[in-house]
C-alpha cells in the first residue's frame, strides 16, 4: 500500500443512499452526548464557584476539558479505524464504552463536596464524552455517500441542539415548575442541579444505546489489506508514531479549516466559561455565589443556552439548502459574523429578556460550526483514515480552548477589573475573525461521487 493510497479521498466502494429513518437512527446517539455536554457547559462554572473557585481561576480549572480532548480524540480515532467486529462493527464499541463512563461521571459530578473533586470529575467526564463523540463524526463519513454528508452532519446538529435545549433548561424547570430549590448552603450544590445531572446520566446512556442497536456498519472495503495495515502498525509505539506523522501530513483543506476552527472555538469556550459569571455581574448585579440572585442568573443562563441550541436544531436543515445557493464557505462566514456580533452585544444589555436575542445569532454560528466544517472535511479525507483525521481535527478545537482557559482569566482580572462579560466580547471578535477566514478554505468534494 503506497502513501498515495492512504491519502487519496477516492472511494471505490459506492455507498448506498440511506433512508431518512436510517440517518435519524445513526445520529440519535448525539442527542444523549449533547445532553451531557450541555449540562457540563451550562453548570460546571456554577459548580466551581459554588465550591469556592475565584473568577480568575475558573478558566484554569476548565483546562481539563480541552486537554482530555487533545489526548483522547486522535487516539480513539486511530483505534476505531483499526477496529472491526462482525457484530459490534468499528465505531459502535467506542460509542458504548464512552456512554457508560459518561453516565457514571454525570451521576457523580453534582455530588462533589470539594473543588478538587469537581475538577477531577470534569477530566473524567470530558474524556468519556470524547470517547463516544469522536467516532460519531467518522461514522457519517463511513456510512453516507457524498451527496448525503451535509444532511448527515445537519441531522447530528439537530439532535445536538435538541439535547442541549432540554438539558440547558432542566435546572430552570426544576426550580420554576416543580419548586425544587436552586439554592443551598455555602459549598453545597443545589438540588435542581443535582437532579439535572442524574437525568442526564440516564439520557446519555439510553440515547447512545439506541444508535448502537439500530445501526449496522460496513466492514473494511478490502479485509486482507486492512488486516495487513493493522498488523504493520500494531503496538503502542507504532500507533503513536503514526499519529505524530499523520499530523504533519494533513490534507490542505484540513489545514485551512484548522485556522477557522481555532478562532471559532476560542469564542465558544469563552462563552461557556464566563457567561454565568458575566451575566450575573453585568445584568443581575451580583457576584455573591451564595445568593438567590446569582443562582437565578445561573438558571437564566440555562435558558439562554436553550435558545442558542434550539436555534441550532431548527436551522440545522436550513443550512444545507443555503449552502447549495451561496456555497458552504459563505454560509459559514455569514453565520459566524452574526454569532460574533451577538456575543459582543451582551456587553450592552441590562434586561434579561433581551439577552435571548443575541443567542439567536450564537445559535446560527453553533449550527454552522457543527455542520459546515465537517461536511467540507469529510470530502477531503482518505476513507480508511477517516476516524484518525477526525480525531486530529479535534486538535484545532481543543488548542484554542486551552489558550482561552490559560489567558482569559488573566485578561479579565488585569485589564477588565474582574468583569467577566468582557471575555464574551473577546470571544465575539474572535468569532467574526473566524468567519472571514472561512474564505481561505478550498472546498472540494470527493473525487468520486456517489450517484445512487
Amino acid at each position: 500500500m503506497s502513501q498515495n493510497d492512504l491519502l487519496s479521498p477516492v472511494e471505490s466502494f459506492v455507498k448506498p443512499r440511506l433512508s431518512f429513518k436510517q440517518v435519524l437512527n445513526m445520529s440519535f446517539g448525539f442527542f444523549g452526548i449533547q445532553f451531557g455536554f450541555a449540562l457540563q457547559n451550562a453548570n460546571v462554572s456554577r459548580i466551581f464557584q459554588t465550591l469556592g473557585a475565584e473568577i480568575d481561576k475558573i478558566g484554569i480549572l476548565w483546562i481539563a476539558a480541552p486537554v482530555t480532548g487533545l489526548l483522547v480524540q486522535p487516539i480513539i480515532g486511530y483505534l476505531s479505524d483499526r477496529t472491526w467486529h462482525p457484530k459490534w462493527g468499528r465505531r459502535r464499541p467506542f460509542f458504548f464504552i464512552g456512554a457508560v463512563l459518561s453516565a457514571i461521571a454525570l451521576f457523580l459530578m453534582p455530588q462533589s463536596s470539594v473543588l478538587w473533586m469537581a475538577a477531577t470529575l470534569l477530566w473524567v467526564l470530558d474524556a468519556s464524552i470524547n470517547i463516544s463523540m469522536e467516532p460519531f463524526r467518522a461514522f457519517v463519513g463511513d456510512k453516507l455517500p457524498s451527496s448525503q454528508r451535509t444532511t448527515g452532519f445537519a441531522t447530528q446538529t439537530f439532535f445536538i441542539g435538541l439535547g442541549a435545549v432540554i438539558a440547558s433548561l432542566l435546572p430552570y424547570i426544576f426550580t420554576n415548575w416543580f419548586g425544587i430549590s436552586n439554592t443551598a448552603a455555602a459549598g453545597v450544590i443545589s438540588d435542581s442541579v443535582k437532579y439535572s445531572f442524574y437525568i442526564g446520566a440516564a439520557v446519555f446512556l439510553l440515547s447512545v444505546l439506541w444508535t448502537v442497536f439500530t445501526t449496522s456498519e460496513f466492514p473494511p472495503e478490502n479485509m486482507d489489506t486492512w488486516a495487513k495495515e493493522k498488523l504493520r502498525t500494531k503496538g503502542l509505539f507504532n500507533g503513536l508514531k503514526e499519529i505524530s506523522q499523520g499530523i504533519f501530513k494533513m490534507p490542505k483543506t484540513m489545514m485551512q479549516l484548522a485556522v477557522v476552527q481555532f478562532f471559532t472555538w476560542l469564542a465558544f469556550f469563552a462563552m461557556w466559561i464566563y457567561t454565568t459569571s458575566g451575566i450575573a455581574q453585568n445584568t443581575f448585579g451580583t457576584t455573591d455565589t451564595t445568593s438567590k440572585v446569582y443562582q437565578d442568573a445561573g438558571d437564566w443562563v440555562g435558558v439562554m443556552f436553550m435558545v442558542y441550541n434550539g436555534i441550532s436544531a431548527i436551522t440545522a436543515f436550513i443550512l444545507p439548502m443555503l449552502a447549495k445557493k451561496i456555497g458552504r464557505r459563505f454560509t459559514h462566514l455569514l453565520c459566524l459574523v452574526i454569532g460574533g456580533a451577538g456575543l459582543i452585544s451582551m456587553l450592552f444589555i441590562d434586561d434579561k429578556m433581551m439577552l435571548l436575542l443575541p443567542m439567536v445569532g450564537v445559535g446560527l454560528a453553533w449550527s454552522s460550526t457543527l455542520t459546515i466544517p465537517y461536511a467540507i472535511l469529510a470530502g477531503a479525507l482518505p476513507a480508511n483514515r477517516m476516524g484518525f483525521y477526525m480525531g486530529v481535527f479535534n486538535f484545532f478545537i481543543v488548542i484554542p480552548q486551552i489558550v482561552a482557559a490559560a489567558i482569559l482569566g488573566f485578561f479579565v482580572k488585569s485589564f477588565f477589573n474582574d468583569q467577566a462579560i468582557y471575555a464574551l466580547v473577546i470571544g465575539g471578535v474572535s468569532m467574526i475573525i473566524a468567519g472571514f477566514l472561512s474564505l481561505i478554505v478550498n472546498d472540494k468534494d470527493d473525487i468520486v461521487k456517489n450517484k445512487i
